[in-house]
């Protein structure tokens, strides 16, 4: 199964990387751009989009995988 898709705060602006890559595999100078792109591979594979804020805390999530209706629990 592929990894779920990080935007990431990166020295050089937003990193987009796979859930246990150690660098990110594309950088763009604004979220923006790295959400877009992040979006993009997250729908092609079928799996989440986790967006970090500047702080790096997990901001948002965007699921592209296989949700169950109704949510169990």
């Amino acid at each position: 199964m592929a990894e779920n898709v990080w935007v990431v705060v990166h020295p050089r602006g937003w990193g987009v990387k796979r859930e246990k890559a150690q660098a990110a595999s594309r950088v763009f100078a604004t979220q923006e751009e790295a959400i877009a792109y992040g979006r993009a591979l997250a729908q092609k594979d079928g799996v989440e989009l986790i967006i970090q804020g500047r702080k790096g805390k997990i901001r948002d999530r965007d699921s592209h995988g296989h949700d169950p209706y109704p949510p169990a629990g």
